[in-house]
């Protein structure tokens, strides 16, 4: 039998290595201490060592015993500043540990018999102030059994405590690419075997994508974003600001849209790219109220659904409090299996419903477009059927 090339810092074989779809390792208040049961760590399909390496604040230790280990007796000498993310009768909600949080999670990696198993024999982690949550959405491990719905795998337990614990969801959404990942190459090349299986693998039933079904999970509260800059060429050390804003809530049919009067002198191509006048431009509203306007339209639990953080990074420099968002771009790629491109071109390949244009220029149509993304990645993400059986007409939202 041929032996396949590893890669050494996922431990996966090459043709299914899954690093390239890591986030850069990402920052983190609090220090997240992985103990794996030894044989979890021969499960190709495990993922606390994903979960590490999309970490930059975290360390990895192998064992059921841990009497004696010298890093794991330092940071029981402090329970006040750490916690086990495990239930139990005196666990404590991720929420109100966040009022107080720990400088240190310990997570146990293993299957729920090994997670007790290392849990019971160390009486140093039973001793430890416990951390639970309830998970956002059912777990996605579709190649893995969970006990019941509310157990999801380790790098989905860790996404879901950090971006409660630290109060941005979304920035830590982004290690579950390598999850999908992993867990969509397993399947397709299950469905391709021809010799028998070397070990049974179950297969739970069809979900859309994560992305999309985090998108129509969010519906109700999504606020469609869109932003045109006066931008000028780079070089000038003259920062862009926003000079038309677009948004509309396709739950209700709710829009925004605002023309800015410009701060900062007018680039030349600037009307050229947003396609309004520069008259129209410089007739605009004062900045500071038309973003008034839009906190006003925005309600305490909204979230903003842009194509690019190009659009959120101008919103956030006008002085617009900061709230989740979600990346359509990314959804757009998980639907279509490949790159998105531009947002008008995305609405033509996934064939979405018509949307009618309501405001001018270039963010006019913009806005058209990531509105019938949207409303058409909301439906799949409802979907409980795989994308090719489903019988869709393009106008139904």
């Amino acid at each position: 039998m041929p032996v396949r090339n590893l890669c050494l810092r996922c431990r996966r074989p090459e043709s299914a290595c899954y690093c390239a779809q890591l986030p850069p390792p990402l920052e983190t208040r609090t220090r997240v201490v992985f103990l794996q049961h030894p044989r979890e760590r021969r499960v190709a399909i495990g993922t606390a060592r994903m979960a590490r390496l999309a970490l930059n604040n975290a360390e990895l230790h192998e064992g059921v015993d841990f009497t004696g280990h010298a890093r794991i007796e330092q940071l029981a000498a402090k329970p006040e500043s750490v916690a086990v993310l495990f239930p139990g009768e005196n666990a404590i909600t991720v929420e109100e540990a966040r009022e107080n949080p720990p400088e240190t999670i310990i997570v146990v990696d293993g299957t729920w018999p090994q997670a007790k198993k290392v849990v019971s024999r160390n009486p140093l982690l039973a001793s430890l102030p416990r951390i639970s949550f309830v998970p956002r959405r059912p777990s996605n491990y579709r190649i893995r059994s969970e006990p019941a719905d509310h157990c999801v795998s380790t790098i989905e337990a860790v996404v879901e405590m950090l971006g409660i614990l630290e109060g941005d969801p979304a920035r830590f959404d982004t290690m579950l690419k390598a999850f999908e990942y992993m867990v969509d190459t397993q399947l397709e090349r299950q469905s391709q075997r021809t010799t028998p299986n070397r070990r049974r693998i179950y297969f739970g039933p069809w979900r859309p994508p994560l992305e999309l079904r985090a998108l129509a999970d969010s519906f109700e509260k999504l606020v469609v974003f869109y932003g045109e800059a006066n931008a000028h060429p780079s070089g000038t050390d003259i920062p862009s600001e926003l000079v038309h804003a677009v948004a509309c809530r396709p739950a209700t049919g709710e829009r925004f849209e605002a023309v800015i009067a410009p701060e900062l002198p007018l680039a030349r191509s600037t009307p050229l790219h947003v396609e309004l006048s520069e008259e129209v431009l410089l007739a605009g509203e004062p900045r500071a109220q038309a973003l008034a306007r839009f906190e006003a339209f925005l309600r305490p639990d909204d979230e903003l659904a842009v194509w690019t953080t190009f659009a959120l990074d101008l919103l956030w420099a006008g002085g617009v409090t900061r709230r989740p968002a979600r990346n359509v771009r990314l959804a757009t790629a998980r639907a279509l299996k490949g790159k998105a491109g531009g947002v008008e071109q995305a609405m033509e390949l996934l064939r979405g419903p018509d949307v009618p244009q309501w405001a001018p220029g270039r963010a006019g149509r913009r806005i058209r477009a990531l509105e019938s993304v949207v409303r058409e990645l909301v439906a799949r993400g409802n979907a409980t059927e795989p994308p090719q059986k489903l019988l869709r007409t393009g106008t139904d939202g």
